[in-house]
């Protein structure tokens, strides 16, 4: 079982994750709209947010409790 004070640092870097993910998500809007593009970045940004993405799974996983059915 995970104390309080973890799950509450748990539950903090989370919420940094998950706006990291959102901001990265506007800046490849961002740069996807703004014509001609680097495709080396594009594919550098879309993997940081796909292992921000894995990182929030993993993180609230440890969160939930395992339920057994």
């Amino acid at each position: 079982m995970i104390d309080d004070e973890t799950v509450q640092q748990l539950q903090m870097r989370l919420a940094e994750l998950k706006s990291e993910h959102r901001d990265l998500d506007d800046v490849i809007s961002k740069v996807m709209d703004s014509g001609p593009h680097d495709q080396l970045q594009m594919v550098r940004l879309k993997k940081r947010k796909l292992m921000l993405k894995d990182e929030i799974l993993r993180l609230e996983s440890k969160l939930l409790p395992d339920i057994i059915a």
